[in-house]
């Protein structure tokens, strides 16, 4: 594998081979990613409750505020930040795969890693979309059902379920946020736990993680929709779920990665 350096910088430039994936793949990440699970479950239950803990406080900031139309983009939105969410998990894995130690405070060297200014930028990119998507939402819901926030909750689901203009606003808020998490999924799915194994530069990895969704389309959706129903049933009842999932499937996508990619 040709490596180049960027002067000043210490990155690895790397010429990347990636793999053609099929289920298969995902069935044995995923049985990876169950396996990382009960060797460190006891370690990293609380570090999986954080995430839906942000989640449930924004949603009841919505629902008492006049914020009540954002609810749901505001959910569904916050899936976009798995991949970023999950970059303690990818170390840990790492670290597993190698025979060194992982115990759970080694998912937090990411943040002192060679690669660590591009794994903020990279999230930071993230955060923008999900601003966006917010925005459109906002934008959305302002041309279907008026600038007025609802008045009360009950007010709002009459008008959601019971409209030409709510069915509109269904129907259009999914169709753009569907573009939202498609696009967020190609850019994301590789890059993150590639900057976690390698120093490698933001645009490296995000090509990586594009080349490796355009060789992999039904693959890689496939994932994607593995990854909302996972996160679906683990938010049932309560969200006490995802304190499993989150770490299952943040395993799982390293594995993923290092299936996709020749390291």
């Amino acid at each position: 594998m040709a490596i180049a350096h960027h002067a000043g910088f210490g990155i690895a430039r790397e010429e990347i081979y990636i793999r053609e994936l099929g289920l298969h793949d995902l069935a044995v990440a995923l049985a990876q990613g169950w396996d990382d699970f009960l060797a460190k479950r006891g370690d990293l239950i609380f570090i999986g409750l954080f995430y839906p803990t942000v989640v449930v406080a924004a949603s009841l900031y919505a629902l008492n505020t006049s914020l009540l139309y954002l609810l749901f983009p505001l959910a569904a939105g916050s899936i976009l930040f798995g991949p970023a969410a999950a970059c303690g998990f990818y170390e840990l894995a790492r670290r597993r795969e190698q025979g060194l130690d992982a115990r759970w405070r080694h998912s937090l060297d990411v943040v002192h890693g060679p690669s660590a200014f591009s794994l903020f930028a990279l999230t930071a990119v993230v955060t923008l979309l999900f601003l966006l998507w917010i925005a459109a939402a906002g934008a959305i819901y302002s041309l279907t059902l008026g600038l007025q926030p609802p008045a009360n909750w009950a007010s709002f689901v009459r008008a959601v379920f019971t409209t030409p203009e709510g069915w509109q606003m269904i129907v259009t808020g999914n169709l753009v946020g569907l573009g939202f998490a498609i696009l967020t999924l190609a850019i994301s799915v590789i890059s993150f736990p590639m900057l976690v194994d390698r120093p490698v530069g933001l645009a490296l990895a995000v090509r990586t993680s594009l080349r490796v969704t355009a060789k992999n389309p039904v693959t890689i959706a496939a994932w994607g929709l593995i990854v909302v129903a996972m996160l679906v049933l683990g938010s049932l009842p309560a969200l006490i779920g995802l304190a499993v999932v989150l770490p299952v499937l943040g395993y799982a996508t390293w594995h993923l990665y290092t299936r996709a990619v020749v390291r």
